[in-house]
C-alpha cells in the first residue's frame, strides 16, 4: 500500500498565523490582486490583522481595455470599503508582452493546467520580488478564493518563491469559510463589474465557449 500525502488545511495554517499578529503593530502585506471582486471579501478579513498594500499586477489581463476597466473598479473598491487598516495600493501599468514570454509553448493547454500554473508564477514572483525590495513582511494573492483555482499550487509556487527571495508567504485558501460566497454579496453590495472569464485571451475563448452552460461559475 502506498502512503497517500497528508491533504493540507490552508486554512488553519493561516488561522495559525493570524493568532500570532499583533492588533497594535499589524504586519505588513503586500496582497497580489487580481480583480476587485476577488480582493473584496480578502480585505474585509485581513484588513484587521494586516496593514495591506493591494498589488494589482496583471499581464495576462486581455484586451487591454480589460484591464483597466479592472484596475478603475479595484481602486473604486479600496476608496468606498470601511476597512480596518487604511489599505494602499500599487501597479506597475499594462505590459502584455510578460504574459505571453512566460506562457510561450502552453498556448493550446486548456484552463486549469500549466498555462495556468504559468501564469500564477509570473504574478506570484512579481509580488515576492516587490515585497522583499519593499520590506513587506508577507506576501500573498486573492487567487485562491476562485472555485476555478487552485489553491495547492498557489501555496506550492508562494513558498518556493519565500525560499528564493527571504519574504514569508502567508499560506491561504481564501474559497474557504463561504470566502467566494461573500465576495458575491460584496460585489453585489458594491455594485462591482463582475467579469465572466478569468482574464487572459486564452480563458476568454473558453469562456466563450462554455457560455451555453448555465452552471458555469463567475470569476
Amino acid at each position: 500500500m502506498t502512503n497517500q500525502p497528508i491533504k493540507r488545511n490552508f486554512q488553519l495554517e493561516l488561522d495559525k498565523i493570524i493568532s500570532s499578529v499583533s492588533p497594535d503593530n499589524p504586519p505588513k502585506l503586500l496582497l497580489h490582486s487580481c480583480c476587485a471582486p476577488c480582493s473584496s471579501y480578502v480585505l474585509e478579513y485581513l484588513s484587521g490583522y494586516f496593514s495591506i498594500t493591494v498589488f494589482y499586477y496583471n499581464p495576462n489581463i486581455y484586451p487591454k481595455e480589460e484591464f483597466f476597466k479592472r484596475i478603475k473598479e479595484q481602486k473604486r473598491l479600496i476608496s468606498e470599503m470601511p476597512l480596518k487598516n487604511p489599505v494602499g495600493f500599487r501597479d506597475i501599468g499594462f505590459c502584455s508582452e510578460r504574459f505571453y514570454e512566460a506562457v510561450k509553448g502552453l498556448e493550446g493547454i486548456p484552463e486549469g493546467g500549466k498555462r495556468c500554473f504559468a501564469c500564477y508564477r509570473l504574478r506570484l514572483e512579481e509580488t515576492a520580488r516587490l515585497a522583499a525590495e519593499e520590506g513587506f513582511d508577507f506576501f500573498t494573492t486573492t487567487l485562491s478564493i476562485s472555485p476555478h483555482k487552485n489553491a495547492a499550487k498557489l501555496n506550492e509556487i508562494g513558498e518556493e518563491l519565500e525560499k528564493i527571495y527571504g519574504v514569508k508567504h502567508l499560506t491561504s485558501d481564501f474559497k474557504k469559510r463561504n470566502g467566494f460566497k461573500r465576495s458575491t454579496e460584496l460585489s453585489a453590495q458594491y455594485g462591482m463589474y463582475r467579469q465572466n472569464y478569468c482574464g487572459c485571451v486564452f480563458s476568454k475563448r473558453e469562456s466563450e465557449q462554455r457560455r451555453k452552460n448555465d452552471s458555469e461559475l463567475p470569476y
